[in-house]
């Protein structure tokens, strides 16, 4: 990631290496707040939250989190105890139970003195694995944005996204954002529409703020203006993260996505998830089957913005944080493997 001039990654271990710092997204992006996690406690917090999000990073941050459990106890009960505790942060993402579930292999055999010192490497390596999966992502992106732009020559290839899939929710490159990235990189006229990302602004706050970093032209838009740009042929391609596809394929990520895949199929625009192997869950068979997050009505009924909060209705409010996309909207996910195209799209 490209922030403040360098570049960087969106987690790295303390100077000590005794703990995990993350940028406080909260406070993005009208303040670079870098926060230390000590303990699992922290990262649980830091997760539940949002102080950090997206499903490749919060699995990053939970992995440190039980590192960082381990160093003060390696039991047996320990180990169980802290995987529960940051299992629980949030249900929806799958990275989150891989990236304990990986940590938890790699200390297992081992005794309790030596737990800490091995989880700790294990946290690195997923964070070191995550940026070459995001990388290659990228890559397989950037053939695909090239045969796009030579479809539409002579103007900016434009591309419309929902929600952060950036390196805000990654270590680095981010999935949805990468091929942009090494699209804008090569000289291809990118120009980005950003959803909102209504209630808490992930598209207008994080996405905005990334993309303006990198130098790639955009604009935010309302999170139903998506589908007017799709149908006066202002959208050449929608690209999203996801935070679980099942093994059906279907697709479970930030609300809203749902409705853009159906405009996208209805106007004839390619809608592509982009992936890493980390958030593809063979053992849940159909979008129905995951635990969609409900949370806070608060975050409905106020926003948020650089002069603090204010309540903008006084009513009850629901707050689903994810949607459904079925399989058979999507045209192909886009994986560090290439493309894979549904099969009837």
């Amino acid at each position: 990631m490209i922030l403040e001039g360098i570049h960087q990654r969106s987690i790295k271990r303390t100077a000590d290496g005794a703990g995990a710092c993350i940028l406080d997204q909260r406070e993005l992006p009208w303040a670079v707040t870098w926060v230390e996690l000590r303990s699992a406690r922290d990262a649980e917090i830091a997760i539940r939250e949002m102080w950090t999000r997206g499903a490749p990073l919060i699995g990053a941050t939970a992995a440190y989190g039980l590192a960082m459990a381990l160093a003060e106890d390696g039991s047996d009960a320990a180990l169980a105890a802290q995987y529960a505790l940051l299992l629980d942060a949030r249900p929806t993402a799958v990275n989150l139970k891989w990236a304990l579930d990986k940590i938890v292999d790699a200390v297992r055999p081992l005794p309790a003195t030596d737990r800490a010192a091995a989880a700790f490497a294990r946290a690195d390596a997923i964070c070191d694995e995550d940026v070459a999966l995001n990388r290659a992502i990228g890559e397989h992106g950037l053939a695909l944005l090239r045969d796009l732009h030579a479809q539409h020559p002579g103007r900016p290839l434009n591309i419309l996204t929902h929600c952060n899939a950036g390196w805000l929710a990654t270590v680095d490159y981010g999935t949805a954002t990468a091929p942009i990235y090494l699209a804008h990189d090569a000289g291809i006229p990118v120009h980005v529409w950003v959803d909102e990302t209504r209630p808490r602004n992930q598209g207008a706050l994080l996405t905005a703020f990334e993309l303006a970093g990198h130098g790639v032209p955009h604009t935010v838009i309302t999170d139903n203006a998506g589908g007017h740009l799709m149908m006066t042929g202002q959208v050449d391609a929608v690209i999203v993260g996801t935070d679980r596809v099942t093994a059906n394929g279907d697709v479970c990520n930030k609300i809203g996505t749902y409705l853009k895949a159906l405009a996208a199929k209805d106007n004839g625009v390619p809608f592509y998830v982009a992936l890493p192997y980390t958030t593809f869950d063979p053992n849940t068979a159909t979008g129905a089957d995951v635990p969609i997050e409900e949370r806070s009505g608060e975050e409905v009924t106020h926003v948020a913005g650089e002069g603090g909060r204010i309540r903008v209705t006084a009513s009850a409010a629901a707050n689903p944080a994810f949607d459904v996309t079925p399989a058979r909207l999507v045209t192909g996910y886009l994986t560090e493997r290439g493309l894979v195209e549904r099969v009837g799209a």
